[in-house]
């Protein structure tokens, strides 16, 4: 999509989808969720862009990018895992079924990579080489590639706190999970991954590693929940391009997403400071990224609704039937 295109509908975002007439409202750093009496869940993805602990601005049709990536993949994977998604009403929201989240998050990663303090790359520079049960070898470079994929999961901080790393014995002497759930949830998480990859290096990526969610349906089944394969919980690099950076030892090409986030971090302390006022190319740029993000996963063209609507409006008039009088 060209930049004009999207400057001329750069005023139709999504920065917050509270609708009264919906019932047990929690919203998120990105979505808005509501718990409907018969067990379905509407989940409602914003064009908000959280960094920092806190919300930085909205970058036009971030959500819908992420919902319907997410769309492309439910449905590709299937076969694989059951998900909740039990209907897409507009682009920018799923109805799902309402889950008890596990209290354990997979990431399945193919490379040495990461920033985070939980990523095996920052724990292997830091000296370990033993991590998530598993033993790395001595002389790894910064993203090269994994012996084989690998399961690295921390707990679910639902009260807000920060995720631990945990190992399959952690996980199973603290009754996070049964021996059978975790053996699940493993087989499924790897054969996620091995799918994704597949699909990703048809379409010129390589999908280095990524996030999942699982929860439990009331027959105590494990079903995939959130997002999957998005550019928020995955990690992609462009395929062409990664043999010759890795051998100059330099970062491989990605969707970087992170203009803002980085534009922010060089002018305050965006954990204290007020945010300074982000400049309007800056997000066009960001939602750019994006949209080709989606065009590029999924092979798909993204699609702006037609109808000229503000997105609550359009998103209002697609759940009117589910609203309480």
């Amino acid at each position: 999509m060209d930049l004009a295109t999207l400057r001329a509908h750069a005023h139709r975002i999504l920065p917050d989808a509270t609708i009264p007439e919906l019932p047990n409202h929690y919203s998120g750093k990105v979505r808005d969720n509501y718990d409907l009496p018969d067990g379905r869940r509407v989940i409602i993805a914003t064009d908000r862009l959280s960094a920092f602990d806190r919300i930085l601005c909205t970058i036009p049709f971030k959500g819908q990018v992420l919902t319907q990536t997410a769309r492309f993949w439910f449905e590709a994977t299937r076969d694989i895992c059951p998900n909740h998604v039990l209907e897409y009403p507009d682009p920018n929201v799923v109805i799902g079924q309402r889950l008890e989240i596990l209290p354990v998050e997979v990431v399945v990663r193919g490379y040495l990579a990461g920033t985070t303090g939980t990523s095996v790359l920052t724990l292997y520079k830091a000296g370990q080489r033993e991590m998530y049960g598993i033993r790395l070898p001595d002389g790894m470079r910064d993203n090269q590639k994994l012996p084989q994929p690998i399961l690295t999961p921390t707990s679910k901080a639902f009260d807000g706190g920060h995720d631990e790393p945990l190992t399959p014995d952690d996980i199973i002497s603290r009754k996070l999970l049964t021996p059978a759930q975790w053996q699940q949830l493993s087989d499924y998480a790897l054969a996620l991954f091995a799918r994704g990859q597949q699909m990703a290096a048809e379409r010129g990526l390589i999908l280095a590693d990524t996030k999942y969610e699982f929860g439990l349906d009331p027959q105590g089944r494990i079903v995939l929940a959130d997002e999957i394969h998005t550019p928020d919980s995955s990690r992609y690099w462009l395929a062409e391009s990664y043999e010759a950076r890795f051998a100059a030892g330099e970062r491989p090409e990605s969707f970087d997403k992170d203009f803002v986030r980085s534009w922010v971090a060089a002018r305050c302390d965006p954990y204290h400071d007020p945010i300074p006022e982000i400049p309007e190319q800056l997000i066009l740029d960001t939602a750019a990224v994006y949209i080709r993000a989606f065009e590029a996963i999924t092979g798909q063209t993204f699609v702006i609704p037609e109808d000229g609507a503000m997105p609550i409006d359009r998103i209002r008039a697609a759940l009117s039937g589910l609203m309480r009088g």
